[in-house]
Parts: structure tokens; sequence; C-alpha cells
């Protein structure tokens, strides 16, 4: 990937020096993080929805997050909110049609924007990447990133808590802090490069810096890498608003999910039941077990990014993403971006009257 700077057809970046304590420590910690994790390395493309702020400004809301792996999921989150509004917030049949003929259009069409009710709704496409450093190693998360006071380990928190994106407003002309203006200058010219890329995905990465050659950070966000032996990290987990919710997600993982895909827990087992309790109850799998229980305990003994357990280390790494920005907002879906299915209806039939039809025979069935 290249990352030179480039100012062509581009808007000026505002700059505010930090003056608040805790603004000041973040700053810092970015200045140390930069030193520290000179080199990126770029996962690919992150595709979610948003619409224009309604005060007419550059900014734009998103409203399905921007953590999902190809268009077609991004597509279909839509498809679920629209269905979702039509079922439960529609004031009449009037607003309820709109949102079905929507909804009808993204089961059968590869749709990337669209207009209902008065919202434009576009699939947005972010580019993830991540810090490292001089050995090749994933950064993990900075001692200023958001943590709860008090961490919560239950299962249920996953479920309350704040998703990725909550109420994010993407807006480039937002005032920064220097070290974000560096890094959003850096990357206006970040383009895939490379023979291992197929060459249409090269054109489009080459065209997107000419027609969208701003470039938006994101907050950071949090996942699970691992790493066996000498091989490299690859991803363990989606996206998470906090390190502690990656944390929380990997103590599942080691405690819940990793006993039951070994075979040392049968997946039938009662839901309480995991290498915490299954250890102590020193059956034939309960050295194994103990392990996998040492490393979920090292996880809610403080603030710790790495465990290893069983030949595999497990870290907490920080994703970062950017999103490229033209003249009429962000960047969609490229022609070279693959999804893994083709539109499909996700939900039962929904009438105008907001009545949910079950089970219904497909048209295409011959009448018995």
């Amino acid at each position: 990937m290249s990352g030179e700077s480039t100012g062509a057809d581009s808007w000026p970046v505002v700059v505010r020096v930090p003056v608040e304590p805790v603004e000041a420590a973040m700053e810092a910690d970015a200045l140390d993080a930069a030193i520290r994790n000179s080199a990126l390395a770029v996962r690919g493309p992150l595709f979610g929805v948003a619409t224009p702020s309604e005060d007419g400004g550059r900014g734009w809301r998103v409203v399905v997050e921007v953590t999902h792996g190809g268009p077609q999921d991004a597509r279909d989150a839509l498809n679920s909110l629209l269905w979702f509004r039509a079922k439960d917030e529609a004031n009449s049949r009037e607003e309820r049609r709109a949102l079905l003929a929507a909804v009808a259009r993204l089961e059968s069409e590869c749709v990337d924007e669209l207009t209902v009710l008065g919202t434009r709704y576009r699939v947005v496409r972010a580019e993830e990447y991540a810090g490292t450093d001089e050995h090749g190693d994933i950064e993990t998360p900075r001692p200023t990133d958001p943590e709860p006071p008090a961490p919560d380990w239950s299962p249920g928190a996953a479920v309350a808590g704040r998703r990725v994106d909550d109420d994010l407003v993407l807006d480039p002309e937002a005032p920064v802090t220097p070290l974000q203006a560096a890094e959003r200058l850096s990357l206006r010219s970040l383009a895939y490069t490379g023979a291992r890329f197929p060459a249409p995905v090269l054109e489009d990465s080459a065209r997107a810096v000419e027609t969208h050659p701003d470039v938006l950070l994101m907050p950071a966000a949090f996942l699970i890498v691992e790493r066996s032996g000498d091989g490299p990290w690859t991803p363990g987990s989606g996206l998470q608003p906090t390190a502690h919710d990656a944390r929380r997600t990997l103590d599942f993982a080691l405690a819940w999910m990793e006993p039951r895909t070994r075979g040392l827990i049968p997946y039938d087992a009662d839901r309480a039941v995991d290498a915490r309790t299954a250890a102590a109850a020193d059956g034939p799998e309960a050295a194994e077990l103990a392990e996998f229980a040492k490393a979920a305990d090292r996880l809610r003994a403080g603030r710790c990014d790495e465990v290893e357990a069983h030949g595999t280390v497990y870290r907490i790494a920080r994703s970062r993403r950017l999103l490229r920005w033209g003249p009429d907002g962000p960047e969609g879906p490229r022609p070279s971006d693959v999804s893994a299915h083709a539109p499909a209806a996700l939900h039962p039939r929904l009438d105008e009257d907001g009545a949910v039809h079950f089970d219904e025979p497909d048209q295409d069935d011959p009448a018995p």
C-alpha cells in the first residue's frame, strides 16, 4: 500500500490543539503509538450504511455499523432495519408501503443507494487497518482508550452494551488534533499496490484516490487476533466498541466455546458448564480445561491484552478504519468489491396493515 500525502481537489483539515488534560494525554498517547507502530497492516474493506445529516452539512450519520465484510451484508442489514421500521414504527399504510417497497428492492437488487420517506441511505465503504511495530506485531489498546470504570464480565453485558458506531456522525469538517490531521493527510493517497491484487481491484483503488480525495478517520474499534507458532496474526472475532468488550468476547471463547469446539465439553452440556467449572470437576480433560480457564482468568486480572493457551497466542488488537470522501459524501462499494451471497428475502411477508404472514407457500410452488 502506498500512503503519500496529496492535497489535490481535497478539503482543508481543521486542526485544533488539545488543551484539556484528557485530550492532551490522548494526543501524547497517540504520538507514542505512532513512534512504536510505524507501519500499517491493511486488512481490507468493511461496509455499513449512512444517511446525510439533516442540517444540510457535509456530515453523515451511521445507521448500520461499518463492520460488515461485504456490500451485500450491509444491504441485508439495511433490509432488516427498514423491515422492522415498517413493522414497529410506521404511522400509516402509506409509510409502511414506502418502506416495504424499499425492502422489496433490497430483496432482489444490489442497491447501494436509495431514498425512503425523504431519507437517503447509502452503503458506505471503509478500509480497515492496524498499526504494527518493526516485528510485525499488531498494536494493542492504548492506555487512554475508553474503559468501563467497573468491568462487567457477565454474558448479558454484551447484549445490553453499546455497539460499534452507535450514534456516530461522520463529519469531515470537524476539527481534529495535530496527530489526527497528520494521519489523515498521510493516508489521502492510500491505494492498493502489488501483484497479489487483481487488476480491477488496483484500478478501482487508484480511481478512488481521484474521485474521493479526502479521508475521514473513524473511532478505533477492537478485536481478537490469534497466532500459532511463527504464523501470521489472523482475526478471531468481529469488531467490538471497547477493548473490554473484546476481552469479554475472548473470555467467553476461552472458557466456553473453545472447550466445546475441541470436544472437551459436550455441545449439549448445560450452558453454565465451562472450562472453569469442568476443570474443577477433575475429569479426564481437567488439565486441558484448566489451561483455558487460567488464560481466561488472566484476562480478568486487569487490563490484560494478551494470553496464551495450548500453543495459540490471543491478543486484543486496536483496529482503525478510514472512509474515503468525495464531493457527494462517503465512498460507496467499488465495482471490484465482492459479496458472498446474492440479495434475498430475509423476513416473512409484512402487509400494509402491519400483519406478519408466516409459513406462506412460495408463489412459484404449485397449488396442492
